[in-house]
């Protein structure tokens, strides 16, 4: 079982080295980062984007672009479809998001003619180094699926079930989080939560442990727990949280970061090959630990240790 980055780092090492397309890489933090990939063997990178403000930037940064390719694009946009080109045709392995909105990033990916999907749902998974909890935590969907329904629910917690097997964790505990752990048909995501429940006790998902409503406290407190009386494998001990929405997915993530000064990596899972998307106020430790689990996700997929999120409906 993994349980931090670090472990993440010295198992790929063993892997191929992976190529990352950096779309609109052209900010300090993404810059760091590409350069400590390269210098810790992590990946190797190519930078698309605005070439003079690459090398404007990395001089500033004192940052060397030596052994980095850069491919000149004046435009965020134009930058990403010519980033998720470089991957559709196999010469990168891997998407990543640099200084350009989720948005235009994310319909690059969706592109019909170039793009990566699967077929398959695709979700936003942040993977947090809970160093208090001594384990990560994975928290779905902040960045992607905006307000999905009971479907759409059960296949992002099928998919994270799948992301979190990779980093070894056999039986995933998932928490369905809301505002109270008690059913309350006044606020959906309790009914949601419920409903998801019950199809985990009927083996309706490829693996996991599934249980909710949970608030916050007692998914991840195992005190927290035992103080409000709730029972079960789940509670206290969740290694995924699958939150109601993006708005409350996206809050916690980030009150990690900029609260605690936690490390984040911030992935999309569900397409052809591994997307990294971080956020662009991200420090450059966060972007460098995208890098690394996704580079973690493509060795496993090469190995052939990924598995598809299945859903029986």
């Amino acid at each position: 079982m993994v349980i931090n980055f670090q472990q993440i780092i010295q198992r790929i090492y063993s892997y191929p080295m992976q190529r990352i397309a950096v779309a609109a890489g052209t900010d300090a933090e993404t810059l760091h980062a590409v350069k400590m990939a390269y210098e810790q063997k992590i990946a190797d990178c190519i930078l698309v984007g605005d070439e003079r403000t690459i090398r404007e930037t990395a001089e500033k940064e004192k940052i060397s672009l030596e052994n980095v390719e850069v491919i000149d694009a004046d435009d965020p946009v134009k930058a990403a479809y010519k980033a998720v080109e470089l991957v559709h045709d196999g010469k990168a392995q891997i998407f990543m998001k640099g200084y350009i909105h989720s948005d235009d990033f994310l319909r690059c990916v969706l592109d019909k003619e170039v793009g990566l999907r699967s077929g398959n749902l695709l979700n936003h998974v942040f993977i947090l180094e809970a160093t208090y909890l001594n384990r990560l935590l994975f928290i779905t969907d902040g960045a992607m699926n905006i307000a999905p329904t009971l479907e759409q629910k059960a296949q992002i917690l099928a998919n994270t079930v799948a992301l979190a097997q990779i980093f070894d964790i056999e039986q995933p505990k998932v928490a369905v989080i809301s505002a109270v752990e008690v059913v309350t048909p006044a606020i959906q995501s309790t009914m949601d939560a419920a409903m998801l429940s019950k199809m985990s006790e009927r083996n309706q998902f490829h693996g996991g442990i599934v249980d909710g409503p949970l608030a916050l406290d007692n998914a991840i407190n195992p005190e927290a727990a035992r103080y409000k009386k709730i029972g079960g494998v789940v509670a206290g001990h969740a290694d995924i949280l699958l939150m109601p929405d993006v708005v409350s997915g996206n809050a916690l993530a980030k009150s990690f970061a900029h609260i605690t000064g936690g490390t984040t990596a911030g992935l999309i899972f569900g397409a052809k090959v591994p997307i990294i998307l971080p956020s662009r106020s991200d420090s450059k430790e966060s972007k460098l630990m995208g890098m690394a689990c996704a580079v973690y996700v493509a060795g496993a997929n090469q190995h052939k240790r990924v598995k598809i999120g299945k859903v029986h409906f």
